[in-house]
Order: structure tokens, then sequence, then C-alpha cells
């Protein structure tokens, strides 16, 4: 399999890049990884790079998006934090890689068993952390409505609130990057929600705004 060229990407809809996402899901999950020769992508991507997707995904070990989509060097951009949160950086970093870079496709990946959900869940306080997990309090307080009386430590509310971080920040993305709402309203790019489960390798897209 061959990294993608300027010429592969630009025929790459939002939806088609998703497809290759999913597509390659299945293989990790069935252990048929792609034939591709990662040292011959080296040398094809030495003059540039032409990634079709930009994904956030926490920085937990076991949430490698290159590994988890099955793809090769150049394919994806991947920007890493814990809890798959945004700011200012990560949006500038998605700025890049759709306006400049030519990225059809946003995904925000979270997934089950998340240290920094659960942390947040429990207002955890430490140092640097407190920020960092203060971004996902939105999505407790929601879920500590809609599920009154539920225990905040309980697996079933941290589950809830992971998967609402994702939707909550696939929302933000649009709301506070005039780049990007604009290239999604124009239909240059699409926009995607993911959620891994830790125990199957398995990825369920939970929301999809895409444009064919």
């Amino acid at each position: 399999m061959k990294a993608h060229t300027a010429e592969t990407q630009s025929t790459v809809t939002p939806a088609r890049a998703l497809d290759f996402l999913k597509e390659g899901n299945q293989r990790f999950i069935r252990n048929l990884r792609a034939n591709r020769d990662l040292l011959s992508q080296v040398n094809d991507t030495k003059n540039g790079q032409f990634p079709f997707a930009v994904i956030l995904s926490c920085i937990d070990s076991r949430t490698s998006a290159e590994l988890i989509f099955d793809q090769g060097l150049g394919d994806i951009f991947s920007a890493r934090v814990a809890g798959n949160i945004i700011n200012e950086d990560i949006l500038g970093s998605m700025e890049y890689s759709c306006k400049v870079a030519g990225s059809k496709l946003i995904v925000v990946l979270g997934h089950s068993k998340c240290g920094a959900v659960t942390s947040a869940c429990k207002g955890v306080q430490m140092g640097n952390i407190t920020a960092l997990l203060s971004k996902m309090q939105d999505s407790v307080d929601e879920v500590s409505r809609e599920k009154p009386g539920t225990d905040t430590g309980s697996p079933e509310f941290v589950e809830a609130v992971a998967h609402h971080n994702v939707i909550h920040t696939m929302d933000e993305i649009l709301k506070r990057s005039a780049v990007l709402k604009e290239m999604f309203e124009a239909g240059e790019i699409g926009i995607a929600g993911g959620y891994y489960d830790v125990e199957s390798g398995e990825v369920e897209f939970v929301k999809e705004i895409l444009h064919d």
C-alpha cells in the first residue's frame, strides 16, 4: 500500500476518508494489517505529506490512532492529549491539517476506561492536571443532570461522561474555530466522533457529520 499523494488526497471526500478509517479498524480487530512497506513510505513521503484525516485522541498508551485504524506513514495527522480535550494549540494544529495540508476529515476519538475522564468525574486536583480536567467539566455536569443520583465514580457514569465528552469536543471545534467552521459549512471537511473499546479493539462511531 502506497502513501497518499497530492493527487490521491485531492480525490478523497470526507465520507471516503471515514470509510478508510472504518476499513482500517476492521483490519485491526481481525489482525489483518494492510500490506505496506513502511520504509518505502518513508521514501515516498520525504518531500511532502498528504494525510486524509486529523485524529484527536487520548494519550492513553492503548489508543494509538495509526494502529487502531491500520494506517501508514503520511496517512493521518495524530493529535493526542489526555481526555481528548480541545485547546488553542489543538485547534491550531487542526486548522493547519485541514486548511494548509488538505485533510478532509476531523475525528475526535474517545475510549473506554479513560483515566483522565475518571479523574474528572472524581474531581481530582493536582498541578496542571487540574486545568486539563476542568475542560471536561461541562460533560460531567451534563451527565449529572441526565443521571441524577448516580455515583460519579461509577463505571456507568464515567463511560457516559466519556461518550458525552466526544460530542462536546466536536461541538467545541466548530464553535471555537472560524477556519474549520467555514470549511465544514462549505463541504470541504467533515467531522466525526468515535469511541474505542480497549477490550475489543473496535471503534464505534457515535456521530458523523459528513459531505460526499
